[in-house]
């Protein structure tokens, strides 16, 4: 489906990224997003892992973090870490799209900076909304997209309706379950 940037391009980016961590890190967001002890989240398109340690934490060890790329260096990155820091509970996943994952087994999906680069983001939306949990919540921010360009690329599909908006991150919800 989409291309993966270069080996060198991707540590450039893990780069900027830990700077970008440091100066907000990823639990400020995800406190917005309101994950629980128990939950399951997939972190589609997860890079380095930027929030997979943060929603490890959140989830504890009754839950668990899925973190999906398409890109085999993030994928050993965040395997890596996740050994290197005990964390359980983190399962990754090599992939442009399906996840693998059984119908309705996600409380919480991740989609943060990935949507603008998609080649066939309705096929991705697609996947989401078929392993969201009924009650479960796409939490989407892509700082490449403009707040119309968001609520439209989520919600035109049908699958997604706009339950709120946090400081940084959409939250919608399953328009049919």
């Amino acid at each position: 489906m989409d291309k993966p940037v270069s080996n060198l391009d991707f540590r450039l980016m893990s780069l900027v990224l830990l700077l970008r961590d440091l100066r907000l890190p990823r639990m400020e967001i995800l406190k917005e997003v309101g994950i629980k002890v128990g939950f399951q989240v997939l972190d589609f398109g997860c890079g380095p892992g930027s929030y997979v340690a943060a929603a490890s934490r959140l989830v504890s060890q009754s839950g668990k973090v899925y973190a999906l790329d398409i890109h085999p260096l993030a994928v050993r990155s965040v395997a890596r870490m996740a050994s290197k820091k005990g964390l359980p509970n983190v399962e990754t996943v090599l992939s442009d799209c399906h996840t693998g994952l059984p119908d309705r087994s996600i409380d919480v999906v991740l989609l943060y900076d990935t949507h603008h680069g998609l080649s066939e983001p309705d096929r991705v939306l697609q996947e989401l909304h078929r392993v969201l949990k009924p009650d479960g919540i796409l939490s989407f921010s892509d700082h490449h997209l403009k707040e119309p360009e968001i609520l439209a690329r989520v919600t035109e599909s049908g699958l997604f309706k706009l339950e709120g908006k946090g400081k940084r991150t959409y939250r919608f919800s399953k328009a049919n379950s």
